[in-house]
């Protein structure tokens, strides 16, 4: 990884495709006129196509880097991400990243997609996707077939993967096969232990892949009032406490039984009985939340173990207010 907390830590954002690709356009050039390196457009089933969106967002931006943060290669065919990605690539004149991870395992149960053999699934999706965009064709027997496979696009192997990851097996693959990792964590406790997995996956890292880079993928609220922001913060919140493995919540010393409250009121579709479970606690342990100075604040604590941090939704109660307070933020934080 690069020296952390450097001013050249990459600032990135995370852009939701829950509105309409226009405000998304136009979303991503502020975004871009804000000084960010690299967007993100989230994928979930129950919101608006993400490449649609990144085509959109890249006719309205000339250097930001954009890409899914993140796919998952259960809903869709590897093979069939690695051609929207290699679309993006194309559309954006070379800025496409590939944000690829396991996904969730509830809304993928949702849609009776079994979630097997996640980390091998991952690997394989990127292995396959570097050798299509390199230009071959590819037969592939593992978690998924494909036979005699090739894209009918310009060969382009220069698409980086970031890989979406939280528990110890993905980091430490990431490190190992990817070129960056989306540390799904806001906190500077789990950011470091996710280094500390890091570590171990860039030891087994052959010379030749090149720099490796670190980003924290950290849920961001961000407003003039610091109670404004944290309000905003509780369904996110809420989401990552239903999802959060049981050595997570230890961590933060997260009541068991106000987490299981959370998470059986998500499970049941009650989402403002969820929302109202979320404690201060878990909004401090799974957001960055508050004012300018205390989220420039958080930043910089969480650039003690990262590369550079990705802006995760909501961002705020005020979208475009966010996006710039965010920016102002992260530039606060690289110069303390």
């Amino acid at each position: 990884m690069s020296d952390h907390g450097s001013t050249g830590a990459t600032r990135g954002i995370e852009l939701t495709p829950e509105h309409p690709p226009d405000r998304m356009a136009e979303l991503a050039a502020l975004a871009e006129d804000e000084g960010f390196d690299v967007a993100f457009s989230s994928s979930h089933y129950f919101n608006r196509d993400p490449f649609v969106t990144l085509s959109r967002m890249a006719e309205a931006t000339d250097e930001l880097r954009l890409g899914p943060g993140v796919v998952n290669p259960f809903e869709a065919h590897p093979v069939k991400l690695a051609a929207q990605t290699a679309t993006i690539e194309e559309v954006s004149d070379g800025r496409a990243v590939f944000g690829v991870g396991a996904g969730d395992r509830s809304t993928l149960s949702a849609l009776g997609i079994e979630h097997e053999r996640p980390l091998r699934r991952v690997l394989e999706t990127f292995d396959v996707a570097r050798e299509l965009w390199a230009g071959e064709t590819v037969t592939h027997e593992g978690t998924f077939t494909a036979r005699d496979a090739s894209l009918n696009l310009e060969p382009d192997s220069q698409i980086p993967v970031y890989v979406g990851a939280q528990g110890p097996h993905m980091l430490r693959m990431s490190a190992k096969h990817g070129d960056g990792v989306l540390i799904n964590a806001s906190h500077p406790k789990d950011l470091e232990w996710a280094a500390g997995q890091l570590e171990k996956g860039l030891e087994d890292r052959p010379a030749e892949y090149g720099p490796f880079e670190a980003l924290a993928f950290a849920s961001v609220s961000v407003a003039g009032d610091e109670e404004a922001a944290r309000e905003a913060a509780r369904p996110p919140v809420a989401f990552i406490v239903g999802g959060a493995a049981e050595p997570v919540l230890a961590r933060h010393d997260i009541d068991r039984e106000a987490a299981t409250a959370v998470s059986d009121a998500l499970e049941g579709g009650n989402l403002t009985e969820a929302f109202g479970h979320v404690t201060p606690d878990m909004i401090d342990a799974f957001c960055i939340a508050g004012t300018t100075e205390t989220v420039a604040d958080r930043f910089a604590a969480a650039l003690e173990h990262v590369d550079g941090i990705v802006v995760g939704s909501p961002l705020g109660p005020d979208l475009d207010e966010a996006v710039a307070r965010a920016s102002d933020a992260l530039e606060r934080a690289t110069e303390q």
